[in-house]
């Protein structure tokens, strides 16, 4: 496991880690009931990260879940999507704007970001992405189930949060 990934366990009680996710994305949805914003604002700053058939493969999406602005951090923007990819499904190598924590909900998901091994992590497991780090392996690791993950985002006020290499 390299130092930008983190595991966390499958047992009834949570790690660390992942109690400090979960306070952290109950505290930006908190936010977002006292600052709401639309879903064409969702929509809208969600619209980078939206893939087309040639970003990744057809049978994948991206769901948004939420954008808040984060009012202690003027100028920075929380921002939660559910993932999910098919069988063999794929993102084209990409870097982000911000960083990208990534919580795996179902399936198995392997990724590799540039300068590290291809890892596999599965349901229950996370990892970060540092702001600008070069992701080039984001993939289902089946070839007959679906896999879905979580990311939430933190990056500046209008940032492009996906962009896809060439």
């Amino acid at each position: 496991m390299t130092a930008m990934s983190m595991a966390t366990t499958q047992q009834p009680v949570p790690s660390r880690s992942m109690a400090l996710a979960v306070v952290g994305l109950a505290c930006a949805l908190a936010i977002g009931k006292v600052a709401p914003v639309t879903m064409d604002t969702v929509s809208g700053a969600l619209a980078p990260l939206c893939a087309t058939a040639a970003e990744s493969s057809p049978l994948d999406k991206v769901e948004p879940i939420g954008s808040y602005a984060l009012p202690n951090v003027p100028g920075k923007r929380v921002t939660i999507v559910r993932v999910f990819y098919g069988p063999s499904g794929f993102s084209r190598p990409h870097r982000h704007a911000g960083s990208v924590t990534a919580y795996i909900t179902k399936g198995e998901v392997r990724s590799q970001l540039g300068g590290g091994p291809v890892e596999t992590f599965g349901v229950g497991r996370s990892f970060f992405e540092p702001p600008g780090a070069t992701h080039l392996v984001s993939a289902n690791a089946s070839t007959t189930e679906p896999a879905e993950l979580i990311a939430v985002f933190v990056a500046d006020e209008g940032a492009q949060l996906t962009t896809y290499l060439e």
